[in-house]
């Protein structure tokens, strides 16, 4: 027995054990072979296997119901597998939704659809929500199916086969009102034109044609374009209501009347339209109308038109006068159940111009302008526009100047300035008297706009023109009004001071300073300040300076003071031919203010950490600047070390608690109250020093 295991042990280590690699074959033909195989050859072939003649793998048949249970497990593994990936679609998602319901698994089918919709990704897919809505209907849950569209609608508001998906699926169940409900629901979207077609052709299908008017009412109101007016008129057209047809493309025409090419395809349209029904004078007027409106490609359309036409139609006058009757009586009767809609006095009013009889015009803005709003400024808004128009229709048109002046004057007497007024119309008034060369009379309004309902625009104008014209002392005159009406407005001082140093009064400039910097309150306080320095800086006046950075400190020592006051410091009165002694003196000084500013942020605000380290690190960088005047080491034994802590923040709620990471500053002086630092500052030299070895 020991031979035959010391034999079995050599086995082992010998041959047993060896690795056998296989030996090289060498190539004894090496001609080409008689059939050549290409890639035609694997297509081919790859081809007739899918052929139906080709024989193909036995199909399985399941013999017992615990192996279709064991079948349907594979087959919900694979599928599994399939929607796990990150790459799965919403058709993978679907195909396993469908397996579960052709099994008569309906939760799981459910399960599966609800499953797909929680990824944000898949959920954007409007066709699996139509798929799983179809789901519900073939397993006659219609609530479901509604809840699923609503959802998909609240998700994907603008996606138009959601809508029409929910639309088809009520109409088809009979639930008309319902079907009309998502259309309205729909339209609140804006969608584009097809969507407002297809409501107003539900409504025609259920013979509703007076909704089916209001739908394509609002179309035309949301989507104010040839093609929706068109379609508005041609349905119209198509149950003979001419009249109707008419006023639509008439309201097209005056919607669409500032678009060139739009309104040149409108009115081509309109007189087709009249000439179908023989209305051939209303097409020749609507031809000649739009001559003068229409780019050149239009306007030879329609000069072939109005050719055709003239054989019929000798005097265009009568037709002219008709329309513009019709017209006006129109506005008439719009301004006359609302007499507040300005709007339509505007048409009536331009009607009247278009004319060209000045009477007419006169009396439109008459009777407009007696149809006065409530005494509150957003009814006024579009109100004093036909006052302006008035105004400028009398000087500008009519060239009575005297007429305008009085339009003017009634405004402003009309007004209630107590509550609120326009200054434009002040303005407009003024320089009115400025076109008639009447500066006197423009002083008088700009001055009664100043006593009655001060404003700063009216202000700003005044001077303005105050200025062009060289009265500086109307002007100072004006400045001081304006402060006495709004202190606290620092515009108003700064521009009096600039006025001042504009003309050279550095006594006038700087009491003004004085008198803004003493005032209680400033909307921009530190605009004001921050002039004053830079006027007594370029006046080479530094004491004055310096004493004015002083006085800013005593009401706040905010950091950029501190910043400011050293930089002016560091800078004040230099150029390079500076002695050694006053450089010497502007580093002592800025340094002196590092100082208190440190000392004034370590005592007195030892919470503001972070402006501390601020206020060192541009010490630090100005020491640099200083060249070999600077002394770095006196910032660098007060820099603080950086450490990264964390806080609790309450929730709104205050049930729970965020934590925050911030940064926090330890200072050299704290580190002798709190023993236990030591150890962080040690790892802090040591973190740095091996930086420095790196990069050595």
């Amino acid at each position: 027995m020991a031979l035959a295991a010391a034999q079995g042990v050599e086995a082992l280590t010998g041959r047993a054990t060896e690795t056998r690699l296989p030996h090289a074959r060498r190539v004894r033909n090496k001609a080409p072979a008689p059939v050549q195989i290409t890639a035609e050859h694997l297509l081919r072939e790859a081809r007739e296997l899918r052929e139906p003649d080709h024989p193909r793998a036995p199909t399985r048949e399941i013999a017992d119901a615990d192996e279709l249970a064991e079948r349907r497990l594979m087959k919900r593994k694979f599928f599994e597998h399939a929607v796990g990936r990150a790459s799965a679609s919403a058709s993978d998602w679907a195909k396993y939704a469908q397996w579960e319901e052709g099994n008569g698994d309906l939760a799981r089918a459910r399960s599966v659809f609800e499953r797909a919709l929680a990824a944000a990704a898949i959920a954007r897919d409007h066709k699996l929500w139509a798929k799983y809505a179809e789901f519900e209907m073939r397993s006659r849950c219609v609530g479901h199916a509604r809840n699923v569209w609503d959802r998909a609608a609240a998700l994907l508001p603008r996606a138009d086969q959601v809508w029409l998906g929910y639309v088809l699926m009520e109409e088809t169940l009979g639930a008309v009102d319902n079907a009309r409900q998502v259309f309205d629901r729909w339209m609140v979207w804006g969608p584009g034109a097809g969507a407002w077609c297809l409501y107003a052709k539900f409504e025609l299908r259920h013979r509703e044609v007076g909704r089916a008017r209001a739908v394509y009412e609002r179309f035309v109101a949301e989507h104010p374009s040839v093609a929706a007016f068109m379609r508005y008129a041609g349905f119209e057209e198509k149950r003979d209501e001419v009249e109707r047809a008419r006023r639509v493309y008439e309201r097209a025409a005056d919607v669409l009347a500032d678009d060139v090419d739009e309104l040149g395809t409108l009115l081509v349209a309109f007189a087709e339209f009249e000439e179908e029904f023989r209305e051939v004078e209303r097409a020749r007027v609507i031809c000649k109308y739009a001559l003068d409106r229409v780019s050149e490609g239009r306007a030879e359309v329609l000069h072939g038109k109005l050719l055709a036409l003239e054989e019929q139609f000798d005097d265009s006058k009568g037709i002219e006068d008709a329309i513009v009757a019709k017209r006006r009586l129109e506005c008439l009767d719009v301004v006359r159940n609302n007499p507040l809609n300005y709007d339509s006095w505007f048409d009536l009013i331009r009607l009247e111009e278009s004319v060209g009889d000045k009477e007419r015009v006169r009396d439109a803005y008459e009777r407009a302008v007696a149809k006065v709003p409530p005494a509150e400024k957003r009814f006024w808004r579009r109100y004093i526009y036909i006052w302006i128009n008035y105004a400028l229709y009398e000087e500008l048109d009519a060239q009575d100047v005297e007429r305008a002046r009085e339009v003017y004057r009634e405004c402003l007497n009309l007004i209630p300035h107590k509550r609120f007024t326009f200054a434009k119309i002040w303005l407009m008034a003024a320089q009115f008297e400025i076109r008639q060369r009447n500066l006197s009379a423009a002083r008088r309004i700009l001055g009664n706009s100043i006593g009655v309902a001060p404003k700063q625009k009216v202000f700003k104008k005044y001077i303005e023109m105050e200025v062009r014209l060289g009265n500086f002392n109307r002007v100072r005159t004006l400045y001081q009004k304006f402060i006495k009406c709004d202190a606290a407005n620092s515009y108003a001082w700064r521009k009096y001071a600039e006025l001042e140093k504009n003309l050279g009064e550095s006594d006038r400039a700087r009491a003004v300073y004085e008198l803004a910097i003493g005032q209680p309150t400033l909307d921009k306080p530190d605009l004001i300040w921050k002039e004053y320095l830079e006027f007594e800086i370029e006046k080479n006046e530094f004491d004055r300076a310096r004493k004015l950075y002083e006085r800013l400190l005593g009401r706040t020592k905010h950091l950029k003071v501190w910043l400011s006051y050293a930089e002016f410091e560091a800078s004040v009165g230099s150029c390079e031919e500076d002695s050694k002694s006053r450089q010497m003196e502007r580093v002592k000084r800025c340094r002196g203010v590092f100082q208190r500013a440190f000392d004034h942020f370590r005592t007195s605000a030892p919470e503001s950490k972070e402006e501390r380290a601020m206020l060192l690190e541009e010490w630090l960088n100005r020491e640099v600047s200083f060249g070999h005047l600077g002394d770095l080491s006196v910032v660098q034994t007060k820099v603080p070390i950086k450490v990264n802590r964390k806080r609790l923040i309450p929730s709104e709620d205050g049930s729970t608690s965020i934590r925050e990471e911030f940064i926090d500053y330890i200072f050299p002086e704290e580190n002798t109250h709190a023993p236990n630092l030591k150890i962080i500052e040690a790892a802090y030299r040591w973190k740095r020093q091996k930086t420095d070895d790196d990069d050595e």
